[in-house]
């Protein structure tokens, strides 16, 4: 009786079935962390943008708005010969959904009006940012 070194085919199958399953496994953790990701990154993005335009209307001394969309949003200046306000920076964030329920416009005292409350969401989960008339900003994860 000879014997031969190494496996069979089906244990080989088996093996690869098995390794196959904890691919896919690990896969749908990972997406759904990527998901939670993207949410809590866009959370950040939208608060560093108010921070950004809060800045840059006291440093400069002119008036900055924030107009949000459904897909992220634009900082715009207001320029005084055109009487129009022109965007100088945009962001787009992937993945989540934004609702505003205003557009906020920073002023030179540091002070806001058109004062918004922001929401961020996406399959996992919600994040809502306000606004108060100081310029102050908190988030919250409301789900």
């Amino acid at each position: 009786m000879t014997r031969t070194k190494g496996f069979t085919l089906i244990e080989s199958l088996v093996a690869v079935a098995i390794f196959s399953l904890v691919i896919m496994a690990g896969s749908t953790a990972f997406s759904g962390l990527s998901n939670r990701l993207l949410l809590e990154r866009a959370a950040w993005e939208v608060r560093a943008q108010l921070s950004q335009a809060r800045v840059k209307s006291i440093w400069e001394g002119v008036a900055v708005r924030v107009h949000f969309n459904s897909s992220g949003c634009d900082l715009e200046e207001f320029d005084d010969l055109a009487k129009s306000w022109k965007a100088w920076e945009r962001e787009r964030l992937d993945g989540v959904r934004i609702e505003a329920n205003n557009h906020p416009v920073f002023h030179p005292t540091g002070t806001v009006s058109n004062l918004a409350t922001i929401f961020i969401s996406n399959s996992k989960g919600r994040y809502k940012i306000t606004l108060a008339i100081s310029g102050r900003i908190r988030t919250i994860r409301v789900s």
